[in-house]
């Protein structure tokens, strides 16, 4: 009887020590990879710009006696805007020209003692100075009388208009801007974050909806100096504008990552929290097996999508990969989710 009694002791002890000896399984918060975690095209609200702006003004001062265009009218390379009161300078001019024509007199009669040898040189000298000055005058002159005509040196659309007839304007003071639209550009601020997936080729599509208007962008310029305040940089995407329905000023919805009528590529994202470092610098994930065990998986990344990050190669639709709780796994852990 005793042996029985310690038979069964021993036997109750083999028991225990191999259900202690099993691990019960790690517990984890896991995402299955599959459509709902897909990349999607990233959209922002831009601006709408001009391609170039250009600021007109007179070179004198003056009383604007005339305005010949207004906001929003299209005006060619040389086509009259403005014209400034150019009583004095008519006046100016008929003076020079007085001059010039006395000038040019005193020269006819000098000549002819010069060409007889009775006029001595320095004489002959001065009277061809005097004449070279009365010219200059008369070219400044009527370059002035010129000036107070305002002519548009390119061709584009007026944007503003800063004077009105009987204001008086400054030197350099601007009296229109002329807009180039025959292209526009769309500004977007970008996060810091975001930024580096946006290259010059990238493609894009913008919607303008006060014109129902949807276009492909072309290439994109890029900032290269951020916001102190917000940490976004501004990048400026060209868009063709032939028929000038796009104007300075209108709001743009903007997607990047999808070309015109496409959808975007079907790239899977994960948290980023879930990407790890190998001391090596090389990345992973944990993935979980059909037996419910972890495997440290090798992955390459892109950018990332706000709180999500872009996998290139490494997984799969249908892998399940662990999000919480990695810090406790190794290569063939248990788990339980």
């Amino acid at each position: 009887m005793l042996v029985g009694l310690l038979m069964a002791m021993a036997m109750g002890s083999c028991s225990h020590k191999e259900t202690a000896g099993v691990k019960a399984p790690v517990s984890v918060e896991t995402e299955v990879v599959g459509s709902t975690n897909k990349a999607t095209a990233q959209t922002y609200v831009g601006i709408v710009e001009e391609r170039e702006a250009t600021a007109v003004s007179f070179t004198s001062m003056g009383t604007v006696k005339r305005m010949l265009v207004s906001e929003g009218q299209h005006v060619s390379r040389g086509q009259l805007i403005a014209e400034i009161d150019d009583t004095q300078a008519r006046s100016v001019l008929d003076g020079a020209e007085a001059q010039m024509a006395q000038a040019n007199d005193a020269l006819e009669r000098y000549k002819l003692l010069h060409d007889n040898g009775s006029l001595p040189e320095v004489q002959w000298v001065e009277i061809q100075s005097k004449v070279a000055q009365a010219k200059a005058q008369l070219g400044v002159a009527r370059k002035n009388l010129s000036d107070c005509r305002l002519l548009a040196p390119v061709s584009g659309v007026v944007g503003r208009k800063q004077l009105k007839a009987g204001e008086t304007a400054l030197p350099s003071q601007a009296v229109v801007t002329i807009l180039d639209i025959s292209s526009v550009k769309v500004k977007v601020a970008v996060p810091e974050t975001e930024i580096s997936a946006i290259g010059p080729s990238t493609s894009s599509q913008v919607f303008v909806e006060a014109v129902g208007k949807r276009v492909n962008g072309g290439r994109i310029e890029k900032g290269v100096q951020a916001d102190a305040l917000t940490h976004t940089y501004d990048i400026r995407i060209n868009v063709d504008n032939a028929d000038r329905q796009l104007l300075p000023g209108m709001v743009a919805n903007v997607t990047f990552g999808a070309a015109a009528g496409e959808q975007p590529a079907e790239q899977l994202t994960l948290p980023v929290t879930s990407v790890q470092k190998r001391a090596d610098g090389t990345l992973f994930v944990w993935t979980v097996g059909k037996d419910s065990t972890s495997h440290r998986t090798p992955v390459a990344i892109g950018p990332t999508q706000g709180n999500r990050i872009v996998v290139i190669s490494g997984i799969s639709n249908g892998q399940r990969i662990v999000t919480e709780g990695y810090q406790k796994l190794s290569e063939g852990t248990k788990v339980a989710f």
